[in-house]
């Protein structure tokens, strides 16, 4: 199959004519490689099987093309995109807010709600809300938040430490791999 000069292309890939760098290394249809060929003799290959001559490898030096229907390499890139998105992990933050006052017992709780988070894999953001004169004892509000991860079960580890915002201080935290991974060896 093969396409005019004007046919609009794949974003980033060149095919037969927008080739313009010669040499190039050849790859035939078949997937073997021929070597180091000037682009005239790669393109008449590629004309000759009535198919594309398509630059797969531009940064490199010489440029890696190969004979194939230019269909079919779209098609197998998109494949090979959509299995990549599907194979990325989504880590999600999500959101626990604590008081300087919070009693005992709903620190625990919330507590636990963070540990089911950071179970399903997600990072957690602790905001802890300052109002009025509370601002003026942000010592007090850091003593809070390192008592809220001692209580969490799960071994953590701060990604973001204890940050002052407007409203009062927030730190983000995760699991800790190495801990994790040194506790499933044992």
């Amino acid at each position: 199959m093969k396409h005019k000069k004007n046919f609009p292309q794949h974003k980033r890939t060149r095919i037969n004519d927008w080739i313009r760098i010669s040499p190039v290394r050849l790859i035939d249809q078949d997937g073997q490689n021929k070597g180091v060929v000037d682009l005239y003799t790669a393109k008449k290959l590629a004309s000759e099987a009535d198919l594309d001559l398509i630059e797969i490898a531009p940064n490199t030096r010489p440029p890696v093309c190969r004979i194939m229907d230019f269909g079919k390499y779209q098609y197998q890139q998109s494949r090979k995109e959509k299995e990549q998105r599907h194979k990325q992990k989504k880590i999600e933050v999500k959101a626990v807010r604590i008081s300087p006052r919070i009693g005992q017992h709903d620190l625990e709780t919330k507590a636990k709600q963070a540990s089911k988070f950071l179970k399903q894999g997600h990072k957690v953001r602790v905001e802890i809300r300052l109002r009025g004169r509370e601002k003026a004892h942000l010592d007090f509000a850091q003593e809070k938040l390192q008592q809220f991860i001692d209580i969490i079960a799960e071994p953590t580890q701060v990604d973001q430490p204890p940050k002052k915002e407007p409203r009062g201080l927030t730190m983000v935290i995760s699991l800790d791999k190495e801990l994790k991974k040194d506790e499933t060896k044992n």
